[in-house]
């Protein structure tokens, strides 16, 4: 499958930014050693606005801008830090869409699960949850809006804020960005009725200074919910 190839540049990416990240590098450097390696593995070019990595550390993670808009700032990651990357490879028009939230600590990026800062620690979990709650409510007659109103009620349930500019939760997978229709409300499609799709809330606890994301695609395969 074309769109799981791509999607695995963007894993793979991941999994080398996790080993490769520490303390005293700036977002810039990550961008940039991001959308070197998602070329190397295969990407041709970068579907979102041309930019393959969008990076944000610290207090910026609760930022949300189009790509139209963003800038990489200049901040240097810290001995204690907490990073959003979100990457857009694309190859034959084929796009990949793939965002995680990675903890820093003593100069390094740790396991999610080794993560000693509770606050953090609480965020990423509760983005799992989000997904696996996404998973148990869905059927391909669920409508954009469905999804929308439904994980928008868990989020505040759980205490947080989707930070969002535009409110939504993720959008369809097509081949031009203008062709994209959303998780928003109004929107009556069917996810059953996109090839892919994806789910990448944007939460942020009430209160705190800090963003957590975590994207994935997903379709349905003979009625059940798959992750690409």
């Amino acid at each position: 499958m074309e769109y799981k190839e791509v999607q695995k540049i963007a894993k793979d990416t991941i999994i080398y930014a996790r080993k490769t990240i520490q303390s005293g590098m700036t977002l810039a450097d990550i961008r940039e050693l991001c959308e070197k390696k998602l070329m190397e593995l295969g990407a041709d070019s970068f579907w979102y606005w041309d930019i393959g990595a969008f990076v944000f550390s610290g207090d910026e993670t609760t930022i949300s801008v189009s790509g139209k808009e963003y800038q990489t700032s200049n901040r240097i990651i810290n001995e204690n830090d907490i990073i959003t990357i979100d990457l857009s490879p694309q190859k034959n028009s084929i796009w990949g869409d793939y965002a995680r939230t990675l903890i820093v600590e003593n100069g390094v990026v740790v396991d999610d699960d080794m993560c000693s800062n509770e606050e953090w620690k609480k965020g990423i979990n509760t983005e799992k949850n989000l997904h696996a709650i996404m998973r148990e409510f869905v059927t391909p007659q669920t409508t954009f809006e469905d999804l929308y109103y439904h994980m928008n009620k868990v989020i505040e349930e759980h205490g947080y804020i989707n930070l969002d500019f535009l409110g939504n939760l993720g959008h369809s997978i097509v081949k031009q960005k203008s062709d994209r229709i959303y998780i928003e409300k109004g929107n009556t499609t069917c996810l059953g009725d996109v090839a892919f799709f994806t789910f990448e809330p944007h939460i942020s606890m009430s209160g705190s200074k800090y963003g957590y994301k975590r994207e994935n695609i997903y379709y349905f395969k003979k009625g059940k919910l798959m992750e690409l």
